[in-house]
């Protein structure tokens, strides 16, 4: 018998654990009436949307990186091998001396199905906050097609939508089938989707869209793909950054000639906007309840921990090593903000690689299949 459409608005995310039971079933899940209620949190945002009248596209580098989106559409139904299940005895991510609790007492003393059972809520955590922020990133890749002023524009964001729903469906898969639970947003990344998707200006949006919250994707998803012990993971990830970066391309390519349009006054709105963002960013992937859980650490205790690390520095370094030289390229790495960075300790990072310059051999290459992609041992 068919499903009645059941939706529940609240105030704010969950806060409690969804685990997810899998079984020989006709659907993938034997989900219960309460797992496939709609919970929604409703936000309020003054849009203004554009009409183009102009179908011409006049930069030829964001035309080419349709086009490959086009060309390189992947379905993640049938182009991840789901049939792969990684072992239930062994860890999904590469064991660290350097990871938050290889080194700790209270991780030595846990027996061995302990430390899987932390492998899984660890890591179900993590995926959980992308697969939150690729939400975050589809609402506002579709805001961009209403609001954005230009056809290539609007082009470009009607496919990165596409591109975001992808990378939330096979997010979401993974950690319904492969792991079995959803861990609730992290409450620093909640905070930068509300400012970003709240915004009326559309710029803003496209500002905090393309080079922060696809910046921190990039960041993180390659930290994790260098850990990553399953294959399908791995192959997960390999694709959903080629997906990510070009639409960190594009957002340079775009950007930088938009903010010269802009009055001086604008210019450092929107570079106080940006330095804001990424303060919010350096907590985006401090996860903490499953250390708390299986570490007995307090949340203050677990934080700083994580921060000590030397994955939190790598996953820094990925994250403004891309950011801070973007924000320059485009123009918003002014004199007002520079100390307000340079008090943060980002400014070192400002003169590494920008992203206006793909590669584009790189993003023309087919996509590699299952087991063929680089992986931790």
């Amino acid at each position: 018998m068919r499903e009645k459409m059941k939706i529940t608005k609240t105030d704010g995310p969950p806060n409690d654990i969804l685990k997810f039971k899998t079984l020989e079933v006709e659907n993938e899940l034997n989900l219960t009436p309460a797992q496939v209620e709609d919970v929604v949190e409703i936000f309020n945002t003054p849009l203004t949307g554009a009409y183009n009248w102009d179908y011409t596209v006049a930069d030829n580098r964001i035309k080419k990186l349709y086009e490959l989106g086009k060309e390189l559409n992947w379905n993640g139904s049938i182009d991840l091998n789901w049939d792969y299940t990684h072992p239930a005895n062994e860890r999904l991510i590469q064991a660290d001396e350097d990871l938050p609790h290889e080194t700790l007492e209270a991780y030595e003393n846990l027996s061995d199905e302990e430390k899987i059972e932390f492998d899984r809520h660890d890591t179900a955590e993590l995926l959980s906050q992308f697969l939150h922020g690729e939400q975050g990133a589809l609402l506002v890749a579709s805001q961009l097609t209403s609001c954005a002023p230009t056809y290539n524009a609007k082009l470009y964001a009607a496919s990165q939508t596409f591109d975001e729903a992808r990378h939330v469906e096979v997010f979401n898969r993974y950690l319904q089938e492969k792991i079995g639970m959803h861990y609730p947003i992290n409450k620093n990344l909640k905070l930068l989707l509300d400012k970003i998707l709240t915004d009326e200006r559309w710029d803003l949006k496209f500002i905090g869209m393309q080079i922060v919250i696809e910046g921190l994707a990039l960041a993180a998803f390659q930290m994790l793909k260098g850990l990553s012990k399953d294959p399908l993971l791995t192959q997960l990830l390999h694709y959903v950054i080629r997906d990510e970066a070009r639409h960190v391309t594009f957002g340079i390519n775009y950007l930088e000639d938009f903010i010269k349009t802009l009055s001086p006054e604008e210019i450092e709105d929107r570079a106080e906007f940006a330095y804001e963002a990424c303060v919010i960013s350096r907590e985006r992937l401090i996860n903490t309840t499953a250390m708390q859980k299986y570490l007995k650490m307090s949340e203050d205790e677990a934080r700083e921990f994580a921060l000590s690390t030397s994955a939190n520095a790598t996953f820094r370094n990925f994250l403004f090593s891309r950011i801070m030289p973007n924000l320059a390229r485009i123009g918003l790495l002014t004199d007002k903000v520079r100390p307000k960075f340079e008090a943060l300790g980002l400014l070192e990072y400002e003169n590494a690689p920008d992203d206006f310059e793909c590669n584009w051999d790189e993003l023309e290459k087919p996509l590699e299949k299952f087991g063929e992609i680089p992986q931790a041992i």
